[in-house]
């Protein structure tokens, strides 16, 4: 019994030491800094936009606008904190997911999209074009591992 509660007692000080270690040597703004937060928008290419538009609206019941449908939903349990995912469907002649040569791109929710990318650079990361601004958010494109191009959004929520 001696030896059971020792050995608990020895692995329970070694994980916390080792917490408490990772702790000290993470820098504090290291740590603060959430990278991808959520699903800002999912596109997508097809053949007719506007048609397949008005069937997710039809079949699936999307309230559908002028550039697909607006999600609206509460970041975490915070009910005054409102957010949003786009669904957008754009024309399979689209430039707009160039470099990639998939029928998709993801937006992700971030915070603080300065600071990311800073972190991306130094990491490698291919940058396609540069911070943009907008009343709604900034916005940033990159290249994932595969050549897939992702689109970064630092919300105005």
């Amino acid at each position: 019994m001696k030896k059971t509660s020792f050995l608990i007692l020895t692995i329970t000080v070694s994980f916390l030491s080792g917490f408490a270690f990772k702790s000290a040597l993470t820098k504090p703004d290291e740590a603060k800094v959430k990278k991808v937060t959520g699903i800002g928008g999912i596109f997508f290419k097809c053949k007719d936009p506007k048609k397949m538009t008005a069937w997710y609206q039809k079949h699936l019941g999307l309230n559908t606008n002028p550039y697909g449908a607006t999600f609206e939903w509460y970041e975490d349990t915070d009910s005054t904190k409102k957010a949003q995912t786009q669904w957008t469907p754009f024309s399979e002649k689209t430039k707009y997911f160039e470099p990639s040569t998939k029928d998709f791109m993801i937006n992700y929710r971030v915070e603080n999209l300065a600071r990311l990318v800073d972190g991306l650079k130094k990491e490698g990361v291919t940058l396609v074009d540069t911070i943009e601004t907008y009343d709604y958010g900034k916005f940033i494109h990159i290249l994932d591992a595969e050549g897939n191009k992702v689109q970064l959004w630092e919300p105005k929520d």
